[in-house]
Parts: structure tokens; C-alpha cells; sequence
């Protein structure tokens, strides 16, 4: 198989887990289920160096053996995300340190990623897996360690390396102490010897600053991983890794535990891994907003080395719904798929996280759906295959405002309303209105791409990026901006000017009272928890609060700004309520709104034939008919075809795609 010229298509396969032999008759049944990729290797380290410089890769060259004869292609992971026992009997004090204390072993992912003793015993097992199975052609990759994040690293080599940090960053204690006001309850120090452990400050803007800095370890950590990788590895194999999200039982919204920006530096293929509600809880949002947040990673396509085939009991997906799902990922620009994992565990932790064949090992009902999209994978792949997207809204993300809304909650800690809430408010509002849009971080936002940018809690803001912002809305672009917005600096310290900072000239009010909602509403809907009381000077009152005493207040302004428009909302609303609004800002940005929206959902792009592409998809278990919104076109499934306006009928979670003419 020729991976850039074919889906990938497979899943996760742990010969190390199985009760018995059985890896051709495994092997065997993915391709006839016309799965062309295993991943293999990144949770096995006990198993690949048995005791210290005992190395025994057995079990992977075993799979690989068998790969190799059935044409079969592998990725293999550095299995550094769970480290064996024996090293930690060893060294039991590089179990990472939290602000709990230090962890105890057992669970993955508990390790000190900066322990010098670590990194030599994740660098040798890295050089011996690598070395082991680089004969193999059949290796078309490697993948980094395994959904990589800090820990919440407090140990001693951490610290000892953010003191160096601070030292560089702000040179004197006396800078230190004023940039973070460690006058309040007495915690300046006048000696960078007297620094204390940080895992108890009461200084949350320290945190912030210090979860920064450790995000930054985390990529680093990858970049290391890479690095080593790149020693050995031929010119045609690439280096991925599969980045994950918050998480709130399923994938949903920023990964706090690091910078996805800043670590896709280290791979040259992003993947990520999407997990999501299924059944009548199946919507397609968080397919589709982590597609679009890996996507604009590197502006390139992407692969989803992890989703669900089972999964847990409320994740069994309803008949249809597998296909339904396998083929979202590729309408965001996925060139391929993967489960987790092929077969059920027997015991442990993930028993009842079910795989693609269940416990007895055999082919059956989810097998079947998933031989069904092998056979349209294999089929249709050309087609759909390096699907390219040009959008013209970006929605923005920021880590540090996602770290502020930690230690500076919007909901007294009840964590009703977080960043992620507010982000994926605004991101599920234009997704089920079927405009789609880019995931782009703060950092890395080019403005002259898009004719509309949007920021969800942007708290967050340096100067650099205020005047990006500024100059966009000038020369005619569109800003739409939430609550709790443009309030503070990068380590979340309040600045002592106006709100929004730099920017109550573009948007024409400023804000200095928040509240809590209590009875308001807007457009007689009820909002949540938070809201900022916006006094106006040139904006323009979209709407204000209907509450007894808040009224005089603006909830939603707009404001003329050079050529463009700002528009600010200052409190989280339903859905409907900002999609009101949403269609304003849209019209001033001459983006067309289709007239379909959820449970329809459309998905567009450009295939590697130049021809464009057009996903419909039905989520939902009633029949739906709608107009061909495409103009002349043709079903590549069917080879039915369809002119503007045309009928389409799309049965219960089916979809259709179309190439135009």
C-alpha cells in the first residue's frame, strides 16, 4: 500500500494483549475488512525491555513479520507513556510530582518527563525499538510517545527549570516580584535562593505562568522524541503523533496539558485522536471541530490515529452510524482513520472500552460495519483522498486563557462554564449553521486569510496580538468576540487599562462590571451564569440584558471600526440566540449562511483532481429531504446525479457526496 496515494484505513493492534496466538488470523481479517494499517508498539515497554537492558521486541517483529508477508503497512509508537516497574523500584522518584504529591505507580502517563534518569532510559528503548524494526519496509511511521501533556509536573527538575526560566525572562527578583505583585501576603523574595515550591502558591497568575512553561517542556519532549526518531528513519516514513483534547468523557474542546501549535513543530503528518457520543447523542461537532483544530495545525491534512468502534455501552453505535462517522473524518480532511483498538481487553483498566471484534475474537456485527467502509474506503479513496478546505472564518484559541479560566473560574469553580464551554459554544453554533471555519491558535492567526475571526473567552491578549486584531477589523474585516474577553496579559495578570484592552475604540464600549446573570435573559432566552456589563460610546445595541436593573446595559454591540465590523457579546446565551447574531456579522462578511442547518450538515472541499467536493449528512433518525444546495453534481457513491434545487432524500444518520460538475 502507498499511503500518500490511498486512505489509511486500520486500527490499534496489541499482540501483547491477547489471550493466544492468533496475529495472521487477525491480520487476516482486517484485510478483508480492507484495513491497510496497524499501529503498534507505544503501551508495551515492560514487555519490550523486560528488566534493565533487557531488551526482548519479539512480540513487534512477530506482527511485523506478518505485515510484511500480508502488504500490510505499521506505525510504531515509542512506548515512553508507561513506563515498567522495575525501573521505578529502581528510581521511584521519577513518578512525576503533582500538587498532591507524588503519584504512586500504576496508571500511564505518571512519569516526570524532565528526570534526567527518565529521559536516559526513554531515549535507550526509543534507540533499541527503532533499531528493531527499521529492516521492516512495511514501517511507514513513526508515532511520538502517546497523547503527550505535562502531568501537572511540580517536581524538583521542573521547578529547578522554570527558576532558570524566570531568571532569563525577567533578570532580576526585583522585575519578578513587580511583573507578578509577590508583595501581596508577603510572598516577594529578594534572592533567587529563597524561591519557594510554587505547588502551593496562592499567586494564581504564577501558575499560569508556570503551566505555560511547562506546556512548552511537554513539546520539547516531543521535539527530543523526534529528533531521535530522524536519526534513524528512512526518507519515505513520517513522524506523527497523536494529539488529544479536553476532555469531559469524550473529546471536547483545548488540551490544557500542552500546545498543540507549538508541539506540531515536531511531526510532519498531525494526527489526533477524536473520541465523541454516539446514539441519539451523535452530532458530529467534535469530529468535526478536531478535525478542523488538527487540520489548521499545518494547513495540511491529517490522520486520526484514535476513534471509538464500540467503546464504552453508550458509545455502541446505532446501525449506520460507524459509516456515518468514518466518513465525517474525511470530510474535515482526514486521509484516514483508525480504532482504538481491534480487539476487546480481557482484563485491566479498558475491559469494557470494546474494540472492533468483542471479547469471543470474532467477526461480527461492528466488524461487518467496518468492513463496509474497507470496501468504500478502498473503493472511492481516490477521490476523496488530500481534501483541501478554504475558509473564510477562523475561530481563534488561546492555552493561556484556557489556563486563567482555571485559576480565575467565570462560575466560582462549579465548572459549568469553562473555556472549553465558551469555545465550543461558538464553534457548535457555526457548525450546525453549516459555515465552516478553521481552528487556528492566537499565535499562529494569519488575518489575511479569513474575512471573519472569532474569539471565544479570549482573556488573554499581548499587545502584538491586540494590534493584529485591530488592524484586520481596519482594512474591513469582521471580529466577533465573547465575554471574557481582552481582559489581561499572558500570565493572566489584569491590565490596568480599559476593557477590552487596546481594543474599546474598535469594538465602541468598554466593560468594567461583571455579574452574575441571576434572571436576565436575551431575546426572552435565559443566560448562563456570567456577564459583562457593556457601557457603549460608538458602538451600535444589537440587544441589551431584560432584566430589572440591567437593562441599561448592552448584552450584544456592533461597531464600526476603519472598513470592518467588531461585534462583542457578553454573556454565554443557547445557541440560537448567537446564531441571530452570527447572521449579521456573516451578512457584513458577505459569507453565505445555507439555508440548511443541523441535522444537516455539509462539509466541503477541493480533492487532489481539483474537483469539489460536497459532503451531506444526516444526523439524525428521521428521513430528511432537502434541495441540492451544490448546483449540477454527481453522487460518487451512486453515480446518480443532481441539478441546483434538485430533491435529495437522505435516510436515517445516512449522508451522500458529491462531486460537482
Amino acid at each position: 500500500m502507498d499511503f500518500k496515494n490511498e486512505l489509511m484505513f486500520g486500527a490499534a493492534y496489541y499482540n501483547e494483549y491477547m489471550p493466544y496466538e492468533r496475529i495472521e488470523t487477525d491480520l487476516r481479517l482486517m484485510k478483508e475488512a480492507g484495513m491497510n494499517t496497524i499501529r503498534i508498539a507505544e503501551s508495551t515497554w515492560s514487555t519490550e525491555e523486560v528488566q534493565d537492558g533487557v531488551f526482548n521486541f519479539k512480540a513487534v517483529t512477530d506482527v511485523l513479520d506478518c505485515a510484511q508477508k500480508l502488504n500490510m503497512n505499521v506505525i510504531v509508537g515509542t512506548p515512553t507513556y508507561a513506563v515498567p516497574a522495575w525501573l521505578v523500584k529502581k528510581y521511584p522518584d521519577i513518578m512525576v510530582t503533582n500538587r498532591n504529591g507524588q503519584v504512586k505507580y500504576g496508571p500511564r502517563q505518571s512519569m516526570d518527563i524532565l528526570h534526567p534518569v527518565f529521559l536516559r532510559y526513554a531515549e535507550r528503548i526509543i534507540r533499541k525499538l527503532t533499531e528493531a524494526v527499521m529492516p521492516y519496509s512495511c514501517v511507514v511511521g513513526f508515532q511520538l510517545d502517546n497523547e503527550t501533556k505535562h502531568y501537572d509536573n511540580y517536581g524538583k527538575y521542573a521547578q529547578q527549570k522554570f527558576l532558570e526560566y524566570l531568571k532569563t525572562k525577567y533578570g532580576t527578583t526585583e522585575n519578578f516580584n513587580k511583573a507578578f505583585t509577590l508583595a501581596y501576603w508577603s510572598n516577594s523574595i529578594h534572592s533567587w535562593d529563597d524561591m519557594p515550591d510554587i505547588s502551593n502558591s496562592i499567586n494564581w497568575n504564577l501558575h499560569c505562568e508556570y503551566e505555560k512553561f511547562l506546556r512548552s517542556c511537554a513539546a520539547d519532549y516531543l521535539k527530543w522524541q523526534a529528533k531521535i526518531i530522524s536519526e534513524y528513519k528512512r526518507e519515505d516514513q513520517f513522524i506523527t503523533h497523536n494529539f488529544d483534547f479536553g476532555w469531559c468523557g469524550y473529546s471536547f474542546g483545548e488540551q490544557p496539558g500542552i500546545n498543540h501549535t507549538e508541539a506540531s513543530t515536531a511531526v510532519n503528518i498531525a494526527g489526533c485522536d477524536i473520541y465523541h457520543p454516539s446514539q441519539d447523542q451523535l452530532t458530529g461537532a467534535e469530529i468535526a471541530f478536531g478535525g478542523d483544530k488538527i487540520r489548521s495545525l499545518k494547513s495540511n491534512n491529517y490522520l486520526v490515529l484514535e476513534t471509538e468502534a464500540q467503546g464504552f455501552k453508550e458509545w455502541t453505535p446505532f446501525p449506520k452510524q460507524l459509516r456515518l462517522q468514518a466518513f465525517s473524518h474525511l470530510a474535515s480532511g482526514a486521509n484516514g482513520l483508525m480504532y482504538w483498538n481491534w480487539h476487546s481487553i480481557h482484563n485491566s483498566l479498558e475491559t469494557y472500552w470494546k474494540g472492533v471484534l468483542g471479547h469471543d475474537l470474532k467477526p461480527g456485527i461492528i466488524y461487518n460495519y467496518a468492513k463496509q467502509i474497507g470496501t468504500e474506503f478502498r473503493k472511492y479513496g481516490s477521490k476523496l483522498l488530500n481534501l483541501k478546505k478554504t475558509n473564510e472564518v477562523a475561530i481563534v484559541t488561546d492555552n493561556d486563557s484556557l489556563t486563567a479560566a482555571k485559576f480565575f473560574p467565570m462560575d466560582s469553580g462549579s465548572d459549568k462554564l469553562t473555556y472549553n464551554h465558551a469555545l465550543r459554544w461558538m464553534y457548535d453554533t457555526l457548525y450546525e449553521m453549516n459555515v465552516e471555519c478553521d481552528v487556528v491558535n492566537i499565535d499562529s492567526l494569519d488575518t489575511q486569510k479569513y474575512k471573519m475571526i472569532i474569539t471565544p473567552a479570549l482573556y488573554c491578549i499581548n499587545d502584538k496580538n491586540a494590534e493584529k486584531l485591530r488592524i484586520f477589523v481596519k482594512n474591513g474585516g469582521i471580529l466577533f468576540s465573547s465575554f471574557r474577553s481582552f481582559y489581561a496579559d499572558e500570565k493572566a495578570s489584569v491590565y490596568s487599562e480599559a476593557h477590552p484592552y487596546k481594543l474599546t475604540d474598535v469594538f465602541g464600549m468598554e466593560y468594567s462590571m461583571i455579574t452574575q446573570t441571576g434572571n436576565a435573559t436575551l431575546l426572552e432566552q435565559p443566560l448562563e451564569i456570567y456577564a459583562e456589563l457593556l457601557e457603549t460610546d460608538t458602538a451600535q445595541v444589537l440587544a441589551s440584558f431584560e432584566h430589572k436593573y440591567w437593562a441599561q446595559y448592552a448584552a450584544v454591540t456592533k461597531n464600526r471600526f476603519g472598513n470592518g465590523f467588531a461585534y462583542y457579546f457578553a454573556a454565554k446565551s443557547p445557541k440560537k440566540v448567537l446564531a441571530h447574531f452570527y447572521k449579521d456579522a456573516l451578512k457584513e462578511a458577505k459569507i453565505a449562511v445555507p439555508a440548511e442547518s443541523f441535522p444537516i450538515i455539509l462539509r466541503s472541499g477541493r480533492n487532489k483532481e481539483n474537483k469539489m467536493i460536497h459532503y451531506i449528512f444526516n444526523y439524525s433518525s428521521e428521513k430528511h429531504l432537502i434541495k441540492n444546495p451544490f448546483g449540477g453534481c454527481t453522487n460518487i457513491l451512486t453515480g446518480c446525479k443532481f441539478q441546483s434545487n434538485d430533491s435529495i432524500e437522505l435516510d436515517d444518520w445516512d449522508f451522500m457526496i458529491l462531486e460537482s460538475d
